[in-house]
């Protein structure tokens, strides 16, 4: 059975852009999926808990080593992977926040990056970290108040959000990734309705394809 996991993001439970459209991207999966099963995580709703210095000691400790309380603070990230590992393609919502990432966003990345699961760091090695996910069809859609950020516009370089996402995405394996934008948000003018018809056009055909 193929599965789709949908993170969403935003801060707004109602009017928005991102979770209109990851909805709209679950619906036209499930088009080409008819057996498919959606895996849902909203981190606003229930925000991943920030690292602390207990996470931290249980992360990096030998996985041989880990003690049952180790286990049980972990355990968070391990709920967040396994969504990830049993998943066959993601959507993920990020709306642009002060030029970035929403918070519950970047904790939610805090929690699935980690060493000797997502990623393999070996100080001795050559290339010292190596992805340990598979790589799977991922869509980020994302929206700006000002189409200028985007890239190939005169504030692009404020633009700290894709740049962010494709790092961190990359960097536990998943390369396969895919940006979907709508720009103008807070402008509500024609640009935006254009941004948002090419978007669903977009949308469509990336879960057509996943």
């Amino acid at each position: 059975m193929p599965r789709l996991l949908v993170v969403n993001s935003s801060g707004r439970n109602t009017r928005s852009i991102t979770r209109r459209l990851t909805g709209y991207f679950a619906e036209q999966w499930l088009v080409t999926h008819a057996d498919g099963e959606l895996i849902e995580r909203d981190v606003t709703l229930q925000p991943p808990s920030p690292v602390n210095e207990a996470w931290i000691a249980s992360a990096f400790a030998a996985p041989e080593a880990h003690s049952p309380v180790m286990r049980a603070i972990l355990s968070e990230s391990e709920t967040l992977l396994a969504e990830i590992e049993a998943a066959d393609a993601l959507v993920i919502g990020a709306p642009m926040y002060n030029f970035g990432l929403p918070a519950q966003l970047k904790a939610y990345f805090d929690q699935i990056i980690r060493v000797n699961r997502s990623f393999a760091f070996d100080p001795e090695a050559r290339e010292p970290y190596q992805p340990l996910l598979a790589d799977k069809p991922t869509t980020v859609i994302i929206s700006v108040g000002d189409g200028d950020l985007l890239p190939g516009g005169p504030m692009a370089e404020l633009n700290f959000l894709e740049p962010h996402l494709t790092a961190m995405l990359g960097f536990i394996g998943l390369h396969s990734v895919e940006f979907v934008r709508v720009g103008y948000e807070e402008f509500q003018d024609k640009r935006l309705k254009s941004a948002l018809e090419s978007a669903e056009q977009a949308v469509a055909r990336r879960a057509a394809a996943a």
